[in-house]
């Protein structure tokens, strides 16, 4: 008996469809095709590998309201922020289509060298393989476009196991390519959980390179089971925005709401902890709580809703037990902190100590902590008390404190006057400390995609 896959939609809890779960079997199965489309991918020219990328691109922007709707049902984002998410989506093909023209390698001066004399030579860039893409339910489409994107432009095929929660948009992100012009063997889609399906792709000497976003322990699993392989492992976080007294406060609280309450809070840079200095805390925090109860929350097809549920009834029982330690620890809800099934009322929380998980683990929802501070490095050095580094923002006018928060941040990006929540899909993106491994961002994850293969001619003259 087939075993299947229920996805539901988290606002209202109907299954949108049912899909079969893959097998063991379907795993072998799919590698062994990806074998033979590792081999017509490498024989492809770049033209072709960059034609099937625009033409991809053109498919997902012809059916953008299919993509959004479906993204709305199977996460419970909103329709504006689908939407979003879709554009995105688009534009990183057309990114990775013009990359593809782009790959290339350089000369080496192996005269420059004694005894290298009569030697030239240079590198050229050969694709990896066979890359396994395994992704999150938070920002599907996005997020799969990130890996398979660049690694189609790099002539390597793939295997692909989106979330089992949110498997929609990217089995029809799969079906695009094949109608772009993808060879059927260079995307090979498996659906299973991870503590089976996922484990054989990772464990799998076939596989050369894995490309994963997702938590900090399933990533941990991964090192430890993948052998020898490229990784590519972008993880949580619980960033961090820093306002000092000498940033503008509307502008923070702005960023503050647009990075902390987007997804219900469910993307790896959401904003989750900030810190204001003293002098201007009961302002921001006032400005803050205004914004805040403006935010609606309610059914995410609707236009003007701005904030839908959490993924499951689960997570958002998770958030509440989060909320109730830290005040048991001596924090203060001053907004929201209420539940009706997976709708979480935005909230906002002060005062929570360093030892509370709503302050030390990724909380993933939508709940901004917001705490205070005298100096500069104190900041500093609360933002750093993490375990992540993925991501971090600072609002200041003072370019010494810019560049003093730059220095000493140990994160992977620093956003100087927004939020930490702000990522162009061409900029390399990636943290580090417990946020993972390697970069990604079309042109930087090619790169990891590619392997290099050196060339020298030994020319030992006698040409009359």
């Amino acid at each position: 008996m087939v075993k299947t896959i229920n996805v539901y939609n988290p606002y209202d809890g109907t299954i949108v469809e049912t899909i079969p779960e893959s097998t063991l079997e379907d795993v072998d199965r799919a590698i062994e095709k990806a074998e033979k489309g590792k081999k017509i991918m490498a024989e492809m020219s770049l033209f072709e590998r960059s034609e099937i990328l625009r033409k991809t691109a053109e498919i997902i922007e012809k059916n953008k309201e299919d993509f959004a709707s479906t993204l709305v049902k199977e996460v419970g984002k909103t329709i504006k922020e689908a939407r979003i998410e879709v554009r995105r989506a688009v534009e990183i093909f057309k990114l990775a289509s013009e990359e593809a023209k782009r790959i290339h390698g350089e000369t080496l001066p192996f005269d420059s060298i004694p005894n290298g004399e009569k030697r030239v030579g240079y590198f050229i860039r050969v694709p990896v393989g066979i890359i396994a893409a395994i992704t999150p339910f938070n920002v599907p489409l996005v997020l799969a476009s990130h890996k398979i994107a660049p690694a189609i432009a790099g002539g390597n095929s793939i295997v692909f196991k989106p979330s089992t929660i949110t498997p929609l948009a990217d089995i029809k992100l799969a079906k695009a390519l094949i109608e772009a012009g993808l060879p059927e063997e260079a995307i090979n889609v498996v659906v299973g959980p991870g503590s089976t399906v996922g484990n054989a792709i990772v464990k799998d000497p076939r596989i050369r390179m894995i490309s994963f976003t997702g938590s900090k322990d399933v990533g941990m699993e991964i090192l430890k089971n993948a052998g020898l392989k490229k990784i590519s492992l972008e993880l949580g976080s619980n960033s961090a925005l820093i306002l000092s007294k000498n940033g503008d406060i509307s502008s923070a609280v702005s960023a503050t709401i647009k990075g902390g309450y987007a997804v219900a809070g469910q993307v790896c840079i959401s904003v989750q902890r900030v810190f204001v200095q003293k002098e201007i805390y009961d302002e921001y925090l006032e400005k803050l709580i205004e914004g805040v109860r403006n935010i609606k929350v309610g059914d995410p097809m609707k236009e003007d809703t701005d904030m839908g549920p959490v993924i499951s009834e689960e997570s958002a029982k998770r958030i509440e037990e989060w909320i109730k330690e830290a005040v048991d620890m001596g924090a203060k809800v001053v907004f929201g902190g209420k539940r009706e099934k997976t709708l979480f009322e935005p909230t906002v929380v002060i005062n929570v100590p360093t030892e509370a998980k709503l302050f030390s683990k990724e909380v993933f929802g939508p709940v901004v902590v917001v705490n205070s501070f005298n100096k500069l490095s104190e900041a500093i050095e609360m933002a750093n008390n993490s375990e992540y580094g993925l991501q971090a923002g600072i609002f200041t006018n003072d370019i010494e404190e810019a560049f003093y928060a730059i220095k000493k941040l140990e994160v992977g990006g620093v956003m100087i006057n927004d939020a930490p929540s702000y990522r162009a899909d061409f900029m390399p993106y990636g943290g580090v400390k417990g946020s993972g491994i390697g970069r990604e961002g079309v042109k930087y994850a090619l790169e990891e995609m590619t392997e290099i293969k050196t060339v020298c001619f030994n020319l030992r003259g006698g040409v009359e």
